[in-house]
């Protein structure tokens, strides 16, 4: 089963839709898009009616919603009615509402029986740096806690502040799918792209894309190929 992305151009570049139940990581400089694709994935689940969840390290809900004012989607609005929840594990609420699914199962026990317990439909990850502190021995934890978020029945986008498309992680090993955003500036200007690297079960090409942002949102235009 496939579901929408939310982004209008990008389901066409993954067979109509991304799988269901599997781990998608989302690569790209700061201010490539990441984040403005994760929300935009979010809401597109809150307005089908999914069970949604937003894991925060380092960004507060009004932080999000503040840089989201600028497109015309209803963030805002979902996040106001509970379509959407937050779940920030720097704060004080957030460490004792996960606390709650084990006092010594480590963050990976911990975030997976919130997710399993609250039915969650979508989550999304922000970001695989900040697990670092949260992780005793992240380069061995870290795949334990990837491979543990596989196993749950959500369908989950983990951002991560990759660079360099070229130099895989394990958390590029070990994703069902892999997107990768571009920025570079060039005589005319920025240049944007988006280019799906790896992606299970479905048939990809692995040019980079044309994207822009509009009034309402992140737009991929799977027609325009552009080159680095």
């Amino acid at each position: 089963m496939r579901v929408s992305s939310g982004v209008p151009g990008f389901d066409d570049l993954v067979q109509g839709g991304l799988l269901t139940e599997r781990l998608y990581v989302v690569s790209g400089p700061p201010g490539s898009g990441k984040t403005t694709f994760s929300t935009m994935f979010i809401m597109e689940g809150a307005r089908s009616g999914e069970n949604c969840l937003y894991v925060t390290m380092h960004e507060t809900e009004e932080e999000l919603v503040q840089d989201m004012a600028g497109f015309d989607f209803g963030f805002e609005k979902a996040v106001q009615s509970d379509a959407i929840r937050f779940l920030n594990l720097v704060t004080e609420q957030g460490k004792r509402e996960i606390t709650q699914f084990g006092s010594d199962g480590g963050l990976t026990n911990r975030l997976v029986g919130y997710i399993e317990a609250n039915d969650v439909d979508r989550a999304v990850i922000d970001s695989t740096m900040l697990l670092q502190h949260f992780l005793s021995d992240a380069s061995d934890e870290i795949t334990g806690f990837l491979s543990a978020l596989k196993q749950t029945d959500a369908t989950i986008v983990l951002i991560s502040e990759m660079t360099d498309p070229s130099a895989y992680s394990d958390e590029h090993y070990l994703a069902h799918g892999v997107i990768f955003f571009h920025n570079y500036l060039e005589s005319g200007g920025m240049t944007r792209g988006i280019q799906v690297i790896k992606m299970r079960g479905t048939a990809i090409d692995c040019d980079i894309h044309s994207i822009e942002f509009t009034d309402r949102g992140l737009v991929v235009h799977p027609g325009e190929k552009i080159r680095d």
